[in-house]
């Protein structure tokens, strides 16, 4: 572990007096000035490869801000917890307005040099954090000004405004608590000066008691330093949070409404995903390259155009909102969405067709296809009586995700899952269907939401919970064979 600063903790060295040690050379203070230059991610990248090791700028309230390479973080977040338990680490206090510490993990480069290494960062690290304090003011402004473009459906403004870039997608964070304004300062303190995070560009705001935090990036990027950092922030500072999963740009009004819904139903000091089934989710459970493949097998005949039309409509639910979020008429939505139903030779309205195309959407392959594949590939067709395609998975594999899934459910509550989401999630005809009154089904369906700790205001949700439900159907799972008293009052299974 490096020791500079006569007087001064051995683990924790401010700058030393240019006399307690030789000068860094000019080509590598040539290359960490570059690199301030670019971002506070490029400097520690430099710093880790200049001491041939591993580095690690670690803010004391969000944990690592920046690591090379990420599996790095942790370990530096523990040598800037207790620095003399790691006395082959270089230790530098980098004495910014965060109390930042930066670690660094040398291998061959000698103490003294990686030290050397160590103090022209930090104070690469301190100029860029006074120039973003005098610069934030006006980044807070266009950051308040971008979001309100993109939730008012114009995002192609919002890409000039911020100078362009090859971003595609948005990914929405909205927190609430008491705490907001301080996790505000500590999430600006980690994202600037650069607004930008392991590549991603990212909005910071505050309204009022909720922080926005939007992280706008490719459709295939990694967005793991966004949500971890967002994650801790919510935890460290007991904020109940909501994420969307990653959206198109001219979906951002519908992402927004999913993480604000989801953080309404969040616990204090959680980040609750809007969105997806977790471990239990299929594009974690069917292999990517067999998902890849069926989906540039289904989606074949469909343009770029057709394809986020399709999306926009299955997503949001109607034609209307779709052509909110397209900025075209809903007449042109509708007669769009005619020619996809033939090109698909598939029924639109039937729920559990639309839950296939969903999911083929949200593949890699539908997000990244720019055309119909070669003529060579044969394309797929989805089929309502078969809700998981045996090129996914067997039936005996679909069989034992869907059970597993819905195992927390008895037979009361699977029933009323399957025929509300028969109902496209619409609660007035299913409660008709199933002879209940509206408010019995919603507090079913809250049941439902619970014990599977899903969100089921999400489609996406929505959609692999249909392909489940049909997959373990019985016979028996039909709203007649829910048992009565009378009327239209349940009868629970006796003790």
């Amino acid at each position: 572990m490096t020791t500079s600063g006569a007087g001064r903790p051995r683990h924790l060295a401010g700058p030393a007096p240019a006399s307690a040690a030789p000068d860094l050379s000019g080509a590598a203070l040539r290359r960490l000035t570059r690199a301030a230059a670019h971002s506070g991610a490029a400097l520690i990248a430099e710093a880790a490869e200049l001491t041939d090791g591993w580095a690690v700028l670690v803010d004391p309230v969000t944990g690592a801000v920046h690591s090379t390479p990420h599996a790095a973080g942790p370990e530096g977040e523990r040598a800037a917890a207790h620095p003399g338990a790691h006395p082959h680490l270089t230790i530098h206090q980098v004495n910014d307005a965060a109390g930042s510490v930066l670690v660094l993990g040398p291998r061959r480069t000698p103490a003294a040099q990686a030290g050397l290494v160590a103090r022209a960062t930090a104070d690469l690290l301190r100029v860029r954090s006074r120039r973003a304090d005098e610069v934030r003011d006006a980044e807070q402004r266009l950051h308040s000004a971008v979001l309100r473009l993109l939730l008012h459906g114009h995002h192609h403004l919002a890409a000039d405004v911020l100078g362009g870039g090859a971003a595609t997608h948005a990914t929405v964070h909205r927190l609430a608590g008491r705490a907001a304004h301080t996790a505000y300062q500590a999430l600006w303190r980690a994202a600037q000066p650069g607004v930008s995070l392991g590549g991603t560009r990212v909005l910071l705001c505050l309204d009022g008691a909720e922080l926005v935090v939007v992280a706008l990036h490719g459709a295939h990027d990694d967005q793991h330093s966004v949500l971890s950092l967002v994650a801790r922030v919510a935890d460290r500072h007991q904020l109940a949070g909501g994420a969307a999963d990653p959206a198109p740009l001219d979906m951002f009004a519908t992402a927004w409404a999913e993480a604000g819904t989801a953080r309404n139903g969040a616990a204090v000091g959680c980040l609750t995903s809007a969105t997806g089934l977790g471990a239990h989710g299929l594009p974690r459970v069917v292999p990517a390259d067999r998902l890849a493949a069926w989906a540039a097998a289904v989606l074949q005949p469909l343009d770029r155009e057709q394809r986020r039309t399709l999306e926009a409509w299955l997503r949001s639910g109607s034609a209307l909102a779709a052509a909110h979020a397209l900025d075209v008429a809903e007449g042109t939505v509708r007669t769009r969405l005619r020619a996809i139903r033939t090109l698909l030779d598939a029924d639109l309205d039937d729920p559990t067709a639309q839950a296939q195309l969903l999911l083929a959407l949200r593949a890699p392959a539908a997000a990244v296809t720019t055309g119909p594949p070669p003529s060579a590939a044969r394309p797929a067709r989805v089929s309502p009586h078969q809700p998981l395609p045996t090129a996914l998975l067997t039936p005996e594999q679909a069989h034992r995700w869907a059970s597993a899934l819905l195992g927390p459910l008895d037979t009361r509550l699977r029933i009323t899952l399957r025929c509300w989401l028969a109902h496209r999630g619409r609660t007035a005809p299913a409660a008709a269907a199933l002879g209940l009154h509206r408010t019995t089904l919603t507090t079913w369906l809250a049941e439902c939401g619970r014990l599977l700790a899903l969100d089921l205001s999400s489609a996406t949700t929505r959609t692999e919970l249909r392909l489940a439900v049909e997959t373990v159907a019985t016979p028996d799972d039909v709203p007649t064979a829910l048992p009565r008293r009378g009327g239209r009052t349940y009868r629970g299974p006796r003790p």
